[in-house]
Order: structure tokens, then sequence, then C-alpha cells
């Protein structure tokens, strides 16, 4: 084949290749919907190379630079440039395409099929359909053109379109050159449309994500995307993985686009003869049925994960032929309203990763963005339910960014404060993080009335906790035995659609549970609040590390135990002469562990009871992607080969016991007998309400290991089936990719295409140093710390105690190895697999955190001084610097390197 055919006309596949500096922005988005498998009618793009011909041989380059020279922003709406546009657009139109681009054309049409067909010529300009700009509007198509020459009289037209006052003043507004627009265009079949329209991943009216918007009509789609009907509108609820039906408007639909015998379309109405050739009975009915709505809508949802990889909403235009729905169009939503609470709309919207650090620091496998973003949306609504009080409808706490997540911290402090008279900065001493603090406007600021109404909400918590206790025991129980079945139940043998049932389920029981985490979050919270404020009183500058005295060893710590049993572990290992060969032999290799053992082996016996534990958990488990435990306990064990030296669980538990009792002993001296009552109280309530947030947060990971297990039996089957190349790329789906091949809607065509870029966009992703903040759409990275006299770090104390040591930093828990007995752990943020590194720390430092973080609840537990959220400290700790840690003052201590030795 002629290879300047192929760059003059490219198919969707080579439009694909080609990127928008050749298919236009419209043309390179239809050949990647083309490569992920998405329907859409046959045709390509005549490239921009096209053009840059057709104006060589027509010698308009010259007036098209003298036309954008003269055409500034100022100028217009001159009626003199107005005529200069107009006179462009005439030459433009009355130029001749030479016979290389005719040729390459007509022969291209022809072995797609389209010679003798009505086709769509539609504009994609390179800078057209990107995030930045939409050009929605500015630049004409026509369609139900016929014949070569109208083609390529419609071909100029749209280049023409270009040089319109209305398209020039738009790229003056976007500050977009007029060479970086060069066009395009797309020429497709017509779809003979029964009926057709515009849908959006979101509500684009409103800001709304969690609602999907479908507009429609019969016949073309004309009449819906010119605004010449009132079309039929269906919302569709996406806060769950099967999206839903949430409402329907009968649209008038006065108003029909059809194809024109001669070519073109024509509108028909009312008032014409054809109007009843088109039934006019069918006003009254909804376009598409509720069962088409669905198909459609999954669709769209597939749309925004492959383009819009869950993050950038999507605008796209389709076409139903009766059948099949066809795809023509789709683009960026480039501007959406923020939707928030109106108190405090006209403030920056604050977006941070300082608490979503602690669980999913890392970039999101596609499959866990759109997992982790549902549960948490449905832990925080059941969460409000549970409160009793109304939370804006659809507000949105969590979003990725470039593939991390981050929480909306504007709506966390609004919400803290309006429902709990919490302040802005006491949110941001309990969630960390260097986001700025909203402002309470003054006609919200809370009075004697919205006081009480807190007060007695406050109340009504107290009642509400002894029933959730009782209601968290039942319902771990219930998971545990719901676990431990699907663990033992063989999948092979289940039909496709009842493994996706399964899903269903399992997801459900997530949704139902999770709100228990915030709540407990929310006790401990409260308790931790009233507790300081006794204590106070009689310790003022004391009373956070009394606390963390006070909870030295004092609970059952679900994160906490699995690290107090690994030292246990190597106490274990290091008095059993086969464990400590395996351990130290020089083909040490932690996956043949149950080979390598013998069975009788004390220690082999109590492992297998710690993986029956914890099994479910793994590195960075809120990613289903991470192997659990139970899987591979390679991290598990290399944690007990650099323990062997060093594990001592009865040193740990007495000073633990000291800390307590001298904490106790100063409080039994001081406070008068009432409060003393008061403080033990307290102190057991913030005890057990830490324990049931570790516990719940744990049940929750435990329904995780059903959720992978049902993930990798759908992989296999994919691989079977030659839609995926190995199992583990079944994390690189989407659900959405997902349901329609496992309900027969989607053969799958594209899905491997679509996993092989996605990785290859997580890796790009990976090396990219996220920023701390998002506020308004713009990327902001804190500043490192400036250093107090003596070189002073300050940040927040929230284990008590002072400690000095090597400071070793560890990016990774993989990299546990690294750290050594007695030095300061310095790492970025961590989850529970970092547990076990804390047991060899003498202390903590993090770059973000707060007091109610994992990180701050276990080294309180353990009883190890930490200071957490000190923006840059990895950057301002060399590895191996001497360091001291004050965790009673919230403050760092570093020694010069030149003094180290």
């Amino acid at each position: 084949m002629d290879s300047g055919e192929e760059k003059l006309f490219l198919r969707w596949d080579e439009a694909f290749r080609a990127g928008p500096e050749a298919a236009g922005g419209k043309g390179w988005n239809l050949g990647r919907l083309d490569r992920y498998g998405f329907d859409l009618p046959a045709g390509g793009v005549l490239s921009t190379l096209a053009y840059g011909i057709f104006i060589e041989a027509n010698k308009l380059q010259e007036s098209l630079e003298d036309v954008s020279r003269s055409s500034t922003a100022e100028k217009i709406t001159n009626p003199e440039i107005t005529l200069i546009l107009d006179n462009m657009r005439g030459k433009i139109n009355n130029g001749i395409f030479p016979p290389i681009v005719r040729k390459a054309l007509a022969r291209r049409l022809k072995k797609l099929g389209l010679w003798e067909k009505p086709v769509a010529v539609r504009s994609s300009a390179s800078a057209e359909d990107s995030q930045k700009a939409s050009f929605a509007g500015m630049h004409d198509s026509f369609l139900n053109v016929k014949g070569l020459d109208n083609i390529l009289e419609s071909v100029k037209a749209c280049y023409a379109s270009l040089w319109t006052p209305r398209a020039v003043a738009y790229r003056r507004k976007m500050n977009i050159s007029d060479n970086k627009v060069l066009p395009a265009v797309v020429i497709m079949q017509m779809v003979e449309a029964r009926a057709a329209g515009i849908a959006f991943s979101c509500d684009p009216r409103t800001g709304r994500e969690d609602l999907l918007v479908i507009n429609a009509n019969y016949g073309l789609g004309e009449s819906v995307v010119g605004g010449l009907v009132e079309p039929d509108q269906y919302l569709l609820d996406t806060t769950d993985i099967q999206h839903k039906i949430k409402g329907t408007v009968i649209g008038s639909k006065k108003t029909v686009t059809i194809p024109a015998d001669c070519g073109g379309t024509m509108l028909v109405t009312e008032k014409d003869s054809k109007w009843f050739e088109l039934q006019e009975k069918m006003q009254s009915k909804q376009v598409l049925s509720n069962i088409e709505i669905t198909r459609l809508g999954l669709i769209i949802l597939r749309v925004l994960d492959s383009l819009g990889e869950g993050e950038c909403h999507q605008d796209i235009e389709w076409a139903l032929d009766g059948e099949k729905f066809y795809l023509v169009q789709a683009r960026p939503v480039t501007a959406l309203p923020q939707y928030t609470y109106p108190a405090i709309k006209s403030q920056p919207e604050i977006w941070s990763n300082a608490n979503t650090r602690d669980a999913l620091p890392v970039v999101l496998s596609t499959l866990a963005h759109r997992d982790n973003k549902i549960i948490l949306t449905k832990m925080m609504d059941g969460f409000y339910k549970y409160l009793g009080v109304q939370q804006l409808p659809g507000i949105q706490r969590f979003k990725c960014f470039n593939g991390r997540l981050y929480a909306n911290m504007s709506v966390f402090q609004w919400e803290a404060y309006k429902y709990y008279a919490m302040t802005p900065a006491e949110s941001n001493h309990h969630m960390g993080g260097h986001q700025q603090e909203i402002t309470i406007p003054e006609n919200q600021k809370h009075g004697r009335a919205s006081l009480l109404k807190i007060k007695l909400l406050h109340f009504k918590l107290v009642f509400l906790l002894n029933r959730l206790r009782k209601k968290v025991a039942s319902s771990s129980a219930n998971i545990r035995s719901y676990t431990d079945e699907m663990r033992g139940k063989d999948l092979t043998l289940v039909e496709d659609k009842d493994l996706l049932n399964y899903f269903m389920d399992l997801a459900q029981t997530t949704y139902t549970y999770s709100p228990m985490v915030p709540l407990f979050n929310l006790f401990a919270g409260g308790t931790m609040m009233t507790l300081t404020g006794v204590l106070e009183n009689y310790f003022p500058t004391e009373s956070k590390a009394l606390i963390s005295y006070l909870m030295a060893g004092a609970g059952n710590i679900t994160s906490a135990t699995h690290g107090y049993r690994l030292i246990e572990l190597a106490e274990l290992a290091g008095k059993d002469p086969d464990a400590l060969m395996f351990f130290t032999s020089a083909s040490y290799n932690p996956l043949n562990w149950e080979y390598a053992l013998p069975d009788n082996t004390p220690f082999k016996q109590v492992f297998k009871g710690y993986i029956k534990d914890f099994g479910h958990r793994a590195v960075y488990e809120a990613d289903t992607i991470n192997p659990r435990w139970r899987e591979n306990p390679s991290y598990l064990l290399n944690t007990v080969k650099t323990l062997l030296d060093n594990a001592n669980t009865a040193s740990i538990k007495a000073g633990q016991e000291k800390k307590r009792k001298t904490s106790w002993d100063r409080i039994n001296t001081k406070l008068p007998f009432y409060l003393k009552v008061l403080v033990k109280y307290l102190v057991s309530q913030l005890i057990e309400n830490s324990e049931m947030r570790e516990m719940t947060k744990s049940e929750i990971i435990r329904l995780a290991e059903v959720h992978r297990k049902i993930c990798l039996e759908i992989a296999g089957r994919l691989v079977k089936w030659g839609l995926l190349t190995e199992r583990n790329d079944i994390f690189h789906c989407s659900w959405y990719d997902i349901i329609p091949i496992l309900t027969d809607d989607w053969d799958g065509r594209g899905l491997q295409n679509l996993v092989s870029d996605r990785k290859k966009r997580r890796k790009e992703l990976e090396a990219l140093s996220p920023p701390d903040l998002i506020i308004n759409d713009t990327p902001v990275y804190s500043t490192p710390l400036a250093r107090g006299p003596g070189d002073t770090l300050e940040g927040l104390g929230v284990a008590a105690g002072k400690a000095s040591g090597q400071a070793r930093i560890v990016m990774h828990p993989e990299e546990g190895k690294k750290l050594g007995c007695g030095e300061v752990l310095a790492a970025p943020s961590t989850d529970p697999a970092w547990t076990p590194l804390f047991l060899k720390a003498s202390a903590i430092v993090m770059e973000t955190g707060g007091f109610l973080s994992h990180g701050a609840i276990v080294a309180r537990e353990y009883g190890i001084p930490a200071v957490v959220n000190i923006p840059g400290v990895l950057k301002l700790v060399q590895d191996g610097q001497e360091t001291t840690v004050d965790g009673d003052e919230g403050k760092i201590y570093l020694k010069p390197i030149h003094e180290n030795n």
C-alpha cells in the first residue's frame, strides 16, 4: 500500500498511532475508542497532512498568516475583521483538492466499503476535544453526505469553519495560537439511528460526579446536540458498582432530525406531514427502554475509565440503530462547576493526600481506583446516616489525581465544624497534612441553639456507641464465617454470572459494614478530646504525653498485635533448631518455608496460626493487586529473620508497664477522686474505641481477600478466553470492563490493549512525585520546613517519649531490612504493613499523619516516641544522621553530620 495514502487518510487504528497532531482531537479519541473495543461506525480520518497539502496547493499560507495577525482579541468583533474572515473562508471553500488527496480518499473509502454510502463529515482540529479546550460547537460538521465531490466540499467547509469569528474568538480566549489548530476531518458511515443523543459521565450543570446524564431523541442526534428539541433525560446513580436509574424526565420531543433524501438532514416537526410517519404517539414515551438506558450507562462508564482513566469526565455522542449502540464522539468535560456546601463554595477547594497516604500512598491499580472510591463514599454516607444528620447529596469527599487518592479537606473541615463544633485547625490536627484551614463565614458560626443541638448529638453518640459495639461484634463474627467459607469455595465450578453475583454480594456486605470505621474513629477522637481537656487543667503541657503513656501496651490493637506476635515468632525461632537453620541457611528462601520446615517444628505450627489470624493482610493492602500474606508470607518471614538477634517481648512489655504505672501515679497524686474515676473511664473508652477502629479496618481487609480471590478466578477465565495475557492483568481492568464480558454484552475486543496502556501509564505516574495538595485543580508541593535553632524541626507529637538514634530513611515496608534495631525510622507515611518495623525502631518520624492516623495509634500502643506531619522531613534528614525525637514536645533534633562520629 502507498505509504503516502496511509498518512493522508487514517483508519481508526492508524489514527490512534498517529496521535492528535495528525488525526485531530476527535479523530484520535475515536481511534482510542476503537482500540479499546467500543463500537464505532466504519470510517477514518483525513489527516492534518491533507490540510497542509490543500493549503500549499491553493497558495493560501500567506493569506492565513495575514488573517491570523490581524484578528487580535481586541479587534475580533470589528466589522472589517468579520469581512476579512469571510473572505478567508471564501478562499478556502473555492480551493481545489490536488489529485493525491482525492485519489487517497477515494481508495480508502472503497476499501472501507463507504464509497456509495452516506457518511458524516466532522471537524477534528489538532487541539480540539482535549482536556484544556473542547472547541464544542466551534467548528462545522455535516451529516448524510453522499459522493466524493460532496464529501470534499464538506471537508473544505470544515477547514473554513476554523476562521469564523466565534472560532477565532475562542482560540484567543483560550490562548491557543492559530498554528496549533490544524484541521483533520473525521469521515464515518452514517448510523441508521432509531435514537441518538449525548451523554455525560457526570452532571455538567450542577457538577455532581455521582450522577450520569443521558439525553435522547428519536432519529439523528443533531436535534439534541444543537439544542433544537426538549429531549428525554435519564439520570443514573453511579455510587455503586451496579449503576441504577435514579430518574427519568420525558421530553416533549416536538422536533426530530432525519436524513434528507437528497443528502444532508431535515427537521421534522408536528406540523410536517412526515410527523405521522414517525409515530406521534411516541412523543409521550421514553426514547430508550430502562434496559437500554442501563446498557448505555455501562458503556459511558467504560468510556470514563478507558479514555478518562476514571478521573476526567467524558462528554459522549451516541446513536442506536435498534440493536447496537455506536459512539460517534467522546471528549473530556473541560469545565465542571464546583459542587460543595454553599457556605464554603466561594473558598478554594482543598484536596490533600495526608490522610489517604496512611493506607494508599501509591498509584492505585485500575480496579482499586473505583473500588476504593465507592467503598469510601459508602463508608461516609453510612456514617452520617447513623448519626442522623443531613449531608449534601452526592458530595465528593475522595478523588484520584494521577492515580493517587486524595481527600476533600474543605468538605471534611466544614462537616467537622458544622456537626461537631470542631475547628478547622482541630480537624487538621486529627487528620494530619499541611493544608490551609477554611474560613467559617460569620453567619455560619455556632450560637447557643446550634451548640445545644451538637451537645444533644454527642449524648446520642454515647447511647449509639454501646449498641454499635454489640453490632460490630456480631457483624465481625459473621464476616469471619463468610470469608472462611468463601476461601474454601471452589470458584472454578461457579457459572460466570453467578461469579458476578458473588462479587455483588461481597460488595454489599462491605458497604454495609464500612461505616463502622469512621464511627469508631469519631468515638476515639471525641474521647481523646474530652480526656485531653480534663488533663490539661492539671498538666497543661503534658496532657497528650500522659495519654500516650497510659495507652502504651494497654490495648489489643489489631495491627499492633500482629507486630507483637512477630517478635514472639522471632524469639521462638531463636530456640527452635530447625527454624534457626532455615533462617540462617545460605539457600534461605521464604517461599519454601512449608517444604523446608518439618511439620512438627514449633515455629512452623505457631506461624501457621499467625497466617490463619493475619493471612488476609498485605503490604499496601487496600489495593487488591498486592498479594495477601497467606499467598506470599515473604515479608513476614524476612521481618522475623531481621528480629532474630534482638527479639525480647518481655523487655518491651516491661517498658510499657513502667510508663503506664508512672503516669497513673502522677494522675492519682494530683487529681481529685471524682476526676480519677472519670479519667480511668475515658482511658478505657479510648483504648476500646481505638481497638474497635483497627479491628473494623482489619475486617474490611478480610473481605478484600475474598474480593481478590473472585478477581483472580475471573482473570483465569479471561486468560483462557484469550482476552488477557496473565491473571494479574485483571487488576488493570475496571469492573465496567469485566461486567459486560461476564454478562455477554461485550466480546472483550480491545481489553488487552487497554490493559497494556494502563500498565504503561501506571509506571509513568509512579515515577512522578505526587503533590501534597491539589487546590482548585492546581498541584501544590509543601515547602520543606525551615530548621529552628540548633537544627530543630517541629511537627506534631503523637506518641510521647524521647529517644535518639541514627535516622534510617525507609520509603517502602519491603525496605525494612535497612532499619537496624534502635534506629529512628523516617518514613513518608505508614499503613499496618509497617507495624513490624516499629518494634525495631527507637522512634518514628513521618512526613504526614495526625493524632488518629494508623502510625500514631500503633506508636502509642508500643510506647515509641513519634513526631509526624513534618513537611519535607525526608529531604531534611540525612540517612544515618544522629537524630533525637521528642514526642512530648513534637520536635526532632538533628546532630550535624560532621559531629556524628
